[in-house]
């Protein structure tokens, strides 16, 4: 059975730090092997000239490859990250961001992710990253 949007929010709130959660990021859909966030435009994540932070958008990578882990396995388990490698295309600026998460491979120890960040409101790429994570319950 697939995790709701309500239950994966559920796992924002209960398992990352504060500076995370001041992200406002909320689940927009998950599937079998993936999840999309969205991460809303705040000026406060903005830096000089207008463009989202990069900083944010990897956060908010990372959060999403957690998020399409549990989904994929049907609950939160603890995990960290191993690896993660962002490049970035184009500013944002003024718009939400989506983030989807899309597990290429999910092993009993290790899961695999790679992650589009596209401006909501152009439809553009705005960033790539790939993440590694070693599951430890």
């Amino acid at each position: 059975m697939t995790m709701t949007t309500a239950e994966a929010d559920k796992i924002l709130s209960a398992n990352f730090a504060p500076w995370v959660l001041e992200l406002d990021l909320t689940v927009q859909a998950l599937g079998d092997d993936r999840a999309t966030l969205r991460l809303p435009w705040s000026d406060r994540l903005s830096r000089e000239g207008g463009g989202l932070s990069g900083q944010a958008l990897m956060a908010a990578a990372d959060t999403a490859t957690v998020i399409a882990v549990s989904a994929a396995r049907g609950a939160f388990v603890p995990m960290t990250t191993v690896q993660q490698s962002t490049s970035f295309q184009r500013a944002v600026t003024g718009a939400d961001v989506l983030i989807e998460a899309v597990l290429t491979k999910l092993g009993r120890r290790t899961a695999f992710a790679d992650i589009a960040m596209t401006d909501a409101a152009s439809g553009e790429l705005a960033a790539r990253a790939s993440t590694v994570y070693a599951l430890l319950g």
